[in-house]
Parts: C-alpha cells; sequence; structure tokens
C-alpha cells in the first residue's frame, strides 16, 4: 500500500519540478509561446491537483497507526501545490502587466510600482474586510444577547405581574376571611 504512496510521491516531486521550472520561464517568454506555456502550467497544476487526490485515497486505506505520517506528508504535500499556485499566478499577473504595458507602451518601472501599490491596497482591503466581519460577528452576537435578555425580561415582568395578581387575591381573601371571623366573634359573643 504504501509503495503505492511512495510512487505518487516521486510524480508529484517531478511534477512539481517541472510546474517550478515552467512558472519561473513564463515572465519571460513573449506572445504565442507564453500564451502555451500558461496552458501546460495550467494542465500541470491540473494534474498534480488529480495526483494528490489519488494520494489522499491511498492514505485513507492506510492503517490508523501508521496514518499520521502520511497524514503530515499530505499536508506539506497541499501547502506545496497552493505555493505553486500562488506563485503561478503571480508570474500571470506580470505576464498581463507585461502585455499591458507592450500594447500600451508603459515603461517596465512604473507597472512594478503599480503592481506593488495595488497588492498592497489589497492586502489592506482584506484587512479590512476580515475586522469588518469580525465586528458584524460581535455585533450580531450582542443583538442575540440583547434578544435572550428582553425576552427573559418579559417572562420576569409576566411572572411578577401574576404574582402580584395573586397578591390582590390573597388580600381580598385575606380580608373577607377576617370580616367572616369578626361577624362569628360577634355572634358568639352575644350568645354568650
Amino acid at each position: 500500500m504504501s509503495s503505492d504512496f511512495e510512487g505518487y510521491e516521486q510524480d508529484f516531486a517531478v511534477l512539481t519540478a517541472e510546474i517550478t521550472g515552467r512558472i519561473g520561464k513564463v515572465p519571460k517568454l513573449l506572445g504565442d509561446e507564453k500564451k502555451q506555456m500558461v496552458a501546460n502550467v495550467e494542465k500541470q497544476l491540473e494534474e498534480a491537483r488529480e495526483l494528490l487526490e489519488q494520494m489522499e485515497l491511498e492514505v485513507r486505506e492506510i492503517p490508523a497507526q501508521s496514518r499520521g505520517m502520511y497524514s503530515s506528508r499530505m499536508r506539506s504535500y497541499k501547502q506545496e501545490i497552493g505555493k505553486l499556485e500562488a506563485d503561478f499566478k503571480r508570474s500571470r499577473i506580470a505576464y498581463s502587466d507585461e502585455v499591458r504595458n507592450e500594447l500600451l507602451g508603459d515603461d517596465g518601472n512604473s507597472s512594478e510600482n503599480q503592481r506593488a501599490h495595488l497588492l498592497d491596497n489589497t492586502e489592506r482591503l482584506e484587512r479590512s474586510s476580515r475586522r469588518l466581519e469580525a465586528g458584524y460577528q460581535i455585533a450580531v452576537e450582542t443583538e442575540q444577547i440583547g434578544q435572550e435578555m428582553l425576552e427573559n425580561l418579559s417572562q420576569d415582568r409576566e411572572k411578577i405581574q401574576r404574582s402580584r395578581e395573586r397578591l390582590r387575591e390573597t388580600d381580598a381573601n385575606l380580608g373577607k376571611s377576617s370580616r367572616i371571623l369578626t361577624g362569628m366573634l360577634r355572634r358568639w359573643r352575644t350568645e354568650m
């Protein structure tokens, strides 16, 4: 079983090495060569993802006591794929910047500055979005707590009102009882 996994690992290592090499070439190529290289890298990344899926299936069939080591390897392979995809995305951005520059006649330095500025702004926007989302979550939780408190207070009010009604009834009954007892006491005294 683990020999299949190790075979997949070797294929994965070869494939990721090829992908890394091709990603490095993308910004240096021009025209159709770049398009072809981009298409090849996309195809190889898909192959690498499929290979990871096969490896995950193999890990699931490994006995539980040996699975931990293979699971940690899988995590590192997934991280490697994520890094390759991010590198590829950056190289494609560089590729699209170069195409734009060729069409508009911009020089490379201003494009790099613009790209760096855009990346900084994107990071700031993502941080702000995360903060806003966290603030929204807090607001929702606070609203839920407030709603629960209002419901509890409403229930307590109803209990107090019911208790007050019972007290009034008890008071009225005590008054009636007192009058009856007073009347009985008078009759008893008059009979004596």
